[in-house]
């Protein structure tokens, strides 16, 4: 099978999930991703989660995006490690560099785009940072969920701020970094041109803060958190059924005529909630009096109503409906390890068929085949940097 990427080889010092989601994504369009890690000091997420496969640095956190990827060892703390990278980075002609160390560790490790760059002319670089390139500050997920607003727009309105459920700020720089490799190898194939990206993670997230920022900037608005309701839109909120829960969202005037319509509900046809203001004016009385009527419905019954009735609703689905759902399975894949037979299931990427992936590497476990195949480097050799812990 062909993909969009064969051919691209991407060699990355990554660890934490903002990068590794990134080259996961990349690897799933076909593109060769070598992670490349200490053996002193490997990512931390090896470590993080169950001891699925009874291998300390293979626990089940690291595992969801990491498949498709090879990984080698090398210390780029020592000037022979750093020497070995600009070797590697020439002799497999590598198309992508990407990183998400601290900014301060660039020159010291020699990861710095014009160190790199001397060794491969045309080399795409990429930096992921928490705060851009000249700030060191550390960051986490959650740590810019706070400094970015997300917290104050989730949670209910009369509770704490709330972290996302996803780590939004690690997946969205990984996908707007994606974006941007995609321009830069567009370019480079166009110009002959390699590239520098800087993504910062702050910039990242509050480049998806148009709506509140402008309203907040520009009109002197207060947006705060919403709970499971709307700010412009009524009724959206979560409903409890007999047997479970439902998302509804009216969004437009006819679709809250035809639930209006509808014998279940009864009462509410009422001429100030005709239009979405009057609606909104008057949203929490709306909102308890279809609570007190979807109480009384099981799920399925209420889900065929309003679907045949045009109305968007869904069930608040467990990880478990979401693996059963039938537009889901279908992409689903598993992907299973040689080594132990344990399988692992991932969903589809956005768009296109499940590509073949290999199992998540173990710490180091290409070395030979890379450094032999790419470098040359006899089994003596590599046991001499094993010995001396280059690699």
């Amino acid at each position: 099978m062909t993909r969009p990427l064969d051919g691209v080889t991407v060699l990355s010092l990554e660890q934490a999930t903002v990068l590794p989601f990134l080259t996961y994504r990349l690897a799933c369009d076909g593109a060769r991703v070598i992670r490349v890690e200490s053996a002193e000091r490997p990512d931390p997420n090896r470590f993080v989660g169950d001891d699925v496969l009874s291998e300390p640095d293979m626990r089940s956190y690291f595992l969801p995006n990491n498949c498709g990827k090879e990984a080698i060892t090398l210390n780029l703390v020592e000037a022979e490690g750093r020497a070995i990278l600009r070797e590697l980075i020439a002799a497999l002609r590598v198309d992508v560099f990407a990183t998400n160390q601290r900014p301060r560790s660039y020159t010291r490790l020699g990861i710095d785009e014009r160190t790199l760059r001397a060794a491969r002319a045309g080399l795409i670089w990429l930096g992921i940072t928490g705060f851009g390139p000249d700030h060191d500050e550390a960051a986490y997920d959650p740590i810019l969920q706070a400094r970015a607003g997300f917290m104050e727009l989730t949670g209910e309105p009369d509770g704490p701020p709330t972290v996302f459920g996803l780590p939004m700020v690690d997946l969205g720089a990984a996908e707007h970094g994606y974006g941007e490799v995609m321009k830069a190898l567009y370019r480079r194939a166009v110009t002959g041109e390699g590239a520098r990206i800087d993504v910062s993670m702050l910039r990242s997230a509050v480049s998806w803060m148009a709506s509140p920022l402008l309203l907040a900037a520009s009109l002197g608005e207060r947006v705060t958190r919403k709970g499971n309701a709307h700010q412009f839109f009524a009724p959206v909120s979560v409903f409890a059924t007999r047997d479970g829960h439902v998302y509804v969202a009216v969004g437009s005037d006819p679709q809250w005529a035809a639930l209006a319509k509808l014998p279940a509900f009864e009462g509410l046809a009422r001429v100030e909630y005709e239009t979405n203001a009057g609606r909104i004016a008057d949203a929490p009385s709306l909102h308890h009096a279809l609570g007190e009527r979807f109480a009384g419905l099981e799920t399925g019954e209420a889900l065929a109503l309003l679907k045949a009735a045009g109305v968007p609703i869904a069930r608040v689905n467990t990880l478990a409906d979401v693996i059963a759902d039938p537009l889901v399975v279908p992409g689903l894949q598993r992907v299973t390890d040689s080594r132990t037979g344990l399988g692992v299931v991932l969903p589809a990427p956005p768009a296109g068929d499940p590509p073949p992936l290999s199992f998540p590497p173990r710490l180091g476990e290409h070395n030979d085949r890379i450094y032999g195949e790419a470098l040359g480097y006899p089994p003596e050799r590599l046991a001499d940097l094993r010995r001396r812990r280059v690699i």
